[in-house]
């Protein structure tokens, strides 16, 4: 992927480099056996730790690369063209790690954060259950305070790495009182009573095992509570703007790599004595493709930048999860479009492109929601 970048310092330009070598090299090569035979690339996020790339936007002192959101939603781009399951797995695991990095105690953000951020652990984040998505509020799961500790009950559903991650954000009623009943736990894997469902069989990302995740009578200290009781809704909105920021980079990354096989095949293919791109439709069609992908990543960016900058930007991340999916969806079905049959059979990776695209208007808020998200901060305005 070929992408003129402005990063903000040298620092930066260099990580994208290394990012897009290890890309290059380690990632793509896997992507389609990977995929078919359904197999979770744990090794992958293993070097991605050691080269510092799971802790990106989290402090050094914890372990991370502080490194601005700016450039670490440009990682995600790269590694989402490259696969999406790992794209997307970098940013599940650094969306686990918000709770602790943002609203841990300092002795939690000294205990947790340097193996979480440093790669040695892997997350996943526990909000939607089986009759809880988008009425995310309306979460049933509890963690009745017992002793000295919580016991937990319930089932979590649709959790991106569930079975193999190290650890689970967990968002748990504590109180009945709706959304401010909701409290936020970290739970290391492995604990009696913790278990998993099957794997869902599903359309793409099939590398990238989602599962229930079931907790049955599971027993947590007491210091396993992140923030304040009742704070885990409120927590679990900020992660989640975050989080919309790393799936529209997904999208940006994964329609660029579609873009890049239609256009190259475009260029090389031959009907009527004359390259395809040369005709008046196909280049009309490649040229609004790059159109949208480019005003994808700038309006990403530009939510970056105003989280970076400390100011509001949870409207604009639910705008730039918008159009980023929408357009990937778009431009991916296009791309199939322009190689012909070729694009539906998998010699090429575009048909895998275009499923890939469709859970990400699904994942961290559907796209009905993000579109309710933007209409209640017009009318609040």
């Amino acid at each position: 992927m070929s992408v003129d970048r402005v990063l903000p310092t040298p620092e930066a330009r260099e990580l994208l480099e290394l990012v897009r070598e290890l890309a290059v090299k380690e990632v793509a090569p896997r992507a389609a056996a990977g995929e078919a035979a359904e197999r979770f690339p744990r090794d992958l996020f293993l070097l991605l730790g050691a080269s510092g790339l799971l802790g990106l936007p989290y402090p050094e002192e914890h372990g991370g690369a502080g490194q601005p959101y700016e450039v670490y939603l440009q990682v995600v781009e790269e590694l989402a063209a490259a696969w999406l399951a790992v794209g997307l797995g970098v940013s599940v695991h650094t969306l686990s790690c918000f709770p602790v990095a943002a609203y841990g105690s300092r002795e939690q953000r000294e205990a947790l954060l340097p193996a979480m951020a440093g790669g040695d652990l892997l997350g996943a984040y526990c909000l939607s259950e089986p009759q809880s998505g988008s009425d995310a509020a309306a979460l049933s799961t509890r963690a009745v305070a017992d002793g000295d500790g919580y016991v937990v009950d319930g089932v979590k559903a649709w959790t991106t790495h569930g079975g193999v991650a190290d650890y689970y954000t967990l968002m748990a009623r504590t109180s009945p009182e709706g959304a401010r009943g909701v409290s936020c736990f970290h739970v290391p894997a492995g604990l009696d009573g913790l278990s998993y469902g099957t794997p869902e069989r599903k359309m793409g990302m099939r590398s990238s095992p989602t599962a229930q995740v079931r907790f049955d009578g599971v027993r947590l200290p007491a210091d396993a509570l992140i923030g304040s009781p009742g704070e885990g809704f409120r927590i679990a909105l900020a992660a989640l703007d975050g989080g919309r920021l790393g799936i529209a980079a997904c999208a940006v990354g994964v329609a660029q790599a579609a873009f890049d096989v239609a256009s190259a095949y475009a260029r090389e293919r031959r009907q009527f004595g004359s390259r395809i791109a040369d005709f008046q439709g196909l280049g009309f069609m490649l040229a609004d493709m790059a159109t949208s992908i480019a005003a994808a990543r700038a309006l990403y960016l530009d939510a970056a930048r105003l989280r970076d900058a400390g100011r509001p930007y949870g409207t604009r991340a639910a705008m730039a999860k918008l159009l980023a999916t929408d357009m990937c969806m778009r431009v991916t079905t296009d791309a199939v479009q322009v190689l012909g049959g070729y694009g539906y059979v998998e010699d090429f990776p575009v048909e895998r492109h275009m499923r890939e695209a469709k859970v990400l208007q699904i994942v961290e808020g559907t796209n009905q929601i993000q579109r309710l998200v933007i209409a209640r901060s017009i009318v609040r305005e």
